[in-house]
């Protein structure tokens, strides 16, 4: 595979940084190549997003349904990325127990900022499994998320099945692989 992936995540406690670690080794291993290049947003300007056809974001959501800082810190910077003809998958976590009311909802935030840039967007998954009151990240019925939920709170366990079975599902929908 001649194309890279750019994993793009912001991580204050290691959890979405390890995720993303995660995503990346299983594409890298379901791809049989190094095609995918991390980049920690703190260190990275996402004005490097425009470098890639294929890109993965990853956000935590953080208290009441706030953006983690680095997200925030550039979050005007996005405004400035053309990502029309790129496919974007997204991954956040969060805490359904202790935050119900707000579970993903940096996910959706982002979701929205980065389709108003053209970005064509895969990667949904289903809600069923997860117990909270209301998330921004769910679509128009809110029968799916608008990307993959993960909550290493209270489903840790769950986290790495999850991952191989979504990362499968974003190459298929990005078009580099077919696993159906």
């Amino acid at each position: 595979m001649k194309e890279k992936i750019g994993v793009f995540y912001g991580s204050t406690t290691c959890y979405t940084e390890m995720a993303a670690e995660k995503i990346s080794a299983e594409i890298n291993i379901l791809t049989k190549t190094d095609c995918t290049r991390l980049h920690d947003i703190n260190d990275t300007s996402v004005l490097k997003m425009a470098d890639y056809k294929y890109l993965i974001a990853g956000i935590p959501t953080w208290d009441f349904g706030e953006l983690q800082e680095d997200w925030e810190d550039q979050w005007e910077e996005l405004r400035e990325i053309n990502l029309e003809s790129k496919y974007v998958a997204l991954f956040g976590l969060g805490d359904q127990i202790g935050y119900p009311e707000w579970f993903q909802d940096a996910m959706g935030y982002l979701w929205q900022k980065l389709k108003d840039q053209g970005a064509i967007m895969v990667g949904t998954w289903p809600n069923q499994g997860y117990s909270f009151t209301h998330s921004k990240a769910l679509n128009a019925e809110e029968s799916m998320f608008l990307g993959l939920p993960l909550d290493d709170e209270n489903q840790f366990d769950q986290t790495d099945s999850k991952i191989q079975v979504w990362t499968k599902k974003i190459l298929t929908e990005f078009g580099i692989l077919n696993f159906e």
